[in-house]
């Protein structure tokens, strides 16, 4: 009797890989900010502009590299932002002045800002309607477990090489994936070997797709729906998504970029101790995060709405989140702090698998350039939550004010996927092209 392969299991395997290595690279520099401070002279609001150009970078192509999946497909584009990135690594551990800093931190952003429409132009294609939400919580979990293992490692390497040769260390790891990669994954499942008709006819939830070559799939994909732009940017379930995945972003670079320096300077833990305190926060999230995944396709399995499958999730753990900056404020102890950071952190990233997944519930057909959309509010929350904690904490000589701002941009999102975030109410991008 023939059995159901599963080979998308290994994709989302490879995507999560890479997506560790991805965070790893991008978060080491806020655990060498010292090391630049001293190197290069700074002060902390140039610092925040050293952690946040990254994010310059990284919104122009998470914007363009969702238009460029769509029709080039995943494989070639993680495989080119994948070299590009590994590079950009090295050039920061070769950085000789604070000019090449900058530009071989902004090369990093450009190079990884493909990577997450990469991720959900994958999922698309390769995975169920029911399994969505699953399969980007195993890919997404990536995230929190990269920054918590992460912590440990860069700072071990950073104690026992120096920060130049870390940066090099990282980039070699990414280019080792890069073949592996490109062997193994197909643009669609049709394409694949490894994937017999059993899994075929689940991917495809029992509906025949035309078969082809992989351009001429990826052109009938793009030819079945009309006026994207408009329905990407006036419809209100993806805007309000798209205003809380800013909120999500401000809260991860934040803590990403400032929690070493603010353990450092508030509590005055050396390196080391800082991070193994990290892994703490990330930890949780990673838990948090992969089990939500599995409810929210639990309960949209159940129920059949998006709403309490997706929207619930995004203003609850969000709220949770406000409640628990509180806290942080007006405690002086190192373990009310870190529980209450971990809180944060954990109950903020917990629903993020379920704004990529609203992406391809409501727009299947092109969900790279929709992720690529949301994906530009990120990035934008990239470079303005480092930058503004920079200034703040430089103007001020505390992160009180920083953590204020956290409260009330979560506060925002909650009111605006309460009052506008209808995944149910409104129709998907192929729905609205089929009437018009």
């Amino acid at each position: 009797m023939l059995r159901r392969t599963r080979y998308r299991w290994v994709i989302i395997f490879l995507l999560f890989f890479i997506t560790v290595v991805n965070y790893i690279d991008r978060s080491a520099a806020s655990y060498a900010a010292s090391d630049f401070i001293k190197e290069f002279h700074i002060n902390a609001a140039v610092l925040g502009g050293v952690l946040g150009v990254f994010s310059i970078g990284y919104m122009i192509t998470t914007f363009f590299g969702g238009i460029w999946v769509d029709r080039a497909g995943a494989r070639w584009v993680l495989t080119i932002s994948s070299i590009v990135w590994s590079i950009a690594m090295g050039w920061t551990g070769l950085a000789t002045s604070l000019t090449t800093l900058y530009l071989a931190r902004w090369l990093l952003g450009l190079a990884e800002g493909p990577n997450f429409p990469a991720m959900n132009r994958a999922v698309g294609d390769w995975l169920s309607k029911r399994e969505r939400a699953i399969a980007l919580s195993n890919s997404l979990v990536a995230v929190p477990i990269a920054l918590a293992i992460g912590a440990p490692i860069v700072t071990q390497l950073l104690i026992h090489t120096s920060w130049r040769t870390t940066f090099i260390i990282l980039g070699i790891v990414g280019l080792i994936w890069v073949p592996v990669w490109f062997l193994l994954f197909r643009d669609f499942p049709e394409h694949s070997r490894r994937v017999n008709r059993l899994e075929l006819e689940h991917i495809r939830d029992g509906e025949q797709v035309k078969s082809g070559s992989e351009k001429e799939m990826r052109k009938q994909q793009r030819q079945s729906v009309k006026g994207i732009w408009k329905f990407l940017l006036t419809n209100p379930t993806l805007l309000a998504n798209d205003w809380a995945f800013f909120v999500f972003g401000y809260y991860l670079f934040f803590f990403m970029t400032w929690l070493p320096q603010y353990l450092g300077r508030v509590y005055h833990l050396k390196l080391g101790s800082i991070g193994l305190f990290a892994i703490l926060p990330w930890s949780l999230a990673a838990i948090l995060l992969y089990g939500l995944g599995y409810l929210s396709d639990r309960v949209l399995k159940k129920t059949g709405s998006l709403r309490k499958a997706r929207s619930h999730p995004i203003w609850i753990s969000q709220l949770l989140a406000a409640i628990c900056i509180l806290p942080i404020i007006y405690t002086h102890t190192l373990w009310v702090a870190i529980l209450f950071i971990s809180l944060a952190v954990g109950f903020g990233m917990s629903s993020n698998s379920t704004f990529y997944a609203i992406n391809v519930d409501v727009a299947a057909e092109r969900t790279g350039t929709a992720l690529g959309v949301m994906d530009t509010f990120f990035a934008i929350s990239g470079f303005v939550a480092p930058w503004i904690t920079g200034v703040v904490v430089h103007a001020t000589g505390h992160f009180t004010d920083a953590f204020w701002l956290l409260f009330i941009l979560a506060l925002t999102s909650v009111l605006a996927v309460l009052l506008f975030h209808h995944p149910d109410k409104q129709k998907t991008l192929k729905e609205r092209s089929e009437l018009n």
